[in-house]
């Protein structure tokens, strides 16, 4: 019988993050009070001032088709950005503006990628990483890290993990799940070996406004000119916004690679909404204090998660410098049983979380590790406390 389907889809999987949403909002519906940790957007409504201009946007007609690469107003606000926020030149034609951060990131794959070209993909990993180069027709090349390095690759993990066909490194500071941060140093260590090896660092920095204790995010393209061409830069609307239903990102990079992702979006959505590009500009134009208050409450849950986790028996975790997760080790719980169930993986321990607690986590397993569950403080601070408790009465049992 003739095949039907792409061979492309046959080893990919649905995204972990969105399915446990999806069950945790199901079991709601059914009338259970769930606490959610799974999501991955701020529970903060989009700032009034960017739904305004949206509105504004419908009201004077702002509906019709807009360039491929994005409005040039938006992408000139977006090259005033990088250069205030990042110390980086990037020309209104050196971006494009997706239909989100995902979006950016698929694209540029599409662009940049043969089939059998090799992606580095370090552990642990955004969950769709290895999907979206598998759709592509690429290989993911996984590079697991090391908990002294606090789980970021270093410069002999990256060499030992170029071949020839090594097309690409995935890079993502803050990172998602871990929270962590690559120093200046450890950026520069990658792209020097970036430079020497010609592969592009694909540099998702969707996370970028949410940093603590002092810390500083530094983009990679910014060290040099060399790196800066091989640099993929994403980013986008979604988290430091609270925009993830709008679906605006954006990417900066050589014209080359901007203008072959443009031949591409030309044919797969054309442009992302006209209305949310509107809303966009709005949110980067005017500098509102709403977006520090929102910041500074993500601080104020991080501290006290991470305050709660430090004193709960049996659990280790990643402390987090940036982004609004913490992983969670939960290895010592494992060989335990409960109701004569064997907890044996990052999988196993969530089921039973959320079958006997409430309470809905990420399994490590979506990101590569499954010793590992991923909490967001992406939530109330009331909805934080009881799910605390509840996994800390959990994990007793």
């Amino acid at each position: 019988m003739k095949k039907m389907l792409s061979d492309y889809i046959k080893n990919i999987t649905p995204s972990a993050t969105l399915s446990v949403t999806a069950t945790a909002n199901q079991l709601k519906a059914e009338g259970l009070d769930v606490i959610t940790f799974g999501v991955g957007e701020p529970d903060f409504d989009t700032p009034e001032y960017i739904r305004e201009a949206g509105i504004r946007a419908i009201q004077k007609g702002l509906t019709k088709y807009t360039p491929v690469n994005g409005i040039l107003s938006l992408r000139e606000a977006i090259s005033e950005k990088l250069r205030r926020d990042n110390n980086i030149d990037y020309s209104p034609e050196e971006i494009i503006i997706n239909s989100g951060a995902k979006h950016s990131i698929s694209t540029a794959l599409q662009a940049i990628c043969n089939p059998g070209d090799e992606i580095i993909i370090p552990i642990p990993y955004w969950v769709s990483y290895p999907e979206m180069v598998k759709l592509v027709g690429a290989v993911p090349i996984f590079v697991q890290t090391q908990k002294e390095n606090n789980f970021k690759i270093t410069g002999e993990e990256l060499l030992s993990a170029i071949t020839p066909k090594t097309k690409a490194i995935f890079l993502n500071t803050p990172n998602n799940p871990l929270g962590t941060i690559y120093s200046k140093n450890e950026l520069e260590t990658i792209a020097n070996i970036a430079i020497e090896k010609q592969i592009y660092v694909i540099s998702d920095e969707i996370y970028e406004k949410m940093v603590y204790d002092g810390k500083k995010h530094t983009s990679i393209a910014s060290l040099n000119s060399e790196i800066r061409e091989l640099t993929i830069l994403i980013n986008g609307m979604s988290k430091s916004y609270a925009m993830t239903g709008w679906r605006l990102g954006y990417t900066a990079s050589n014209r080359t690679v901007i203008k072959t992702m443009g031949t591409i979006q030309s044919h797969a959505t054309s442009h992302p909404s006209s209305i949310t590009q509107y809303a966009g500009l709005a949110a980067l134009q005017e500098h509102s204090p709403v977006l520090y208050e929102m910041t500074e409450e993500f601080n104020k849950r991080r501290l006290y998660m991470v305050e709660r986790l430090k004193n709960m028996a049996n659990i280790d975790y990643i402390y987090p410098e940036g982004a609004f997760y913490v992983f969670v080790d939960i290895s010592k719980a494992f060989g335990a049983k409960v109701n004569e169930r064997l907890i044996d993986s990052s999988v196993s321990f969530a089921e039973l979380l959320l079958e006997k607690a409430h309470v809905a986590v990420i399994p490590g397993t979506a990101f590569g590790m499954d010793n590992f569950i991923r909490l967001s403080y992406a939530t109330s601070m009331e909805n934080i406390k009881e799910g605390l408790d509840r996994l800390e009465a959990f994990i007793k049992s």
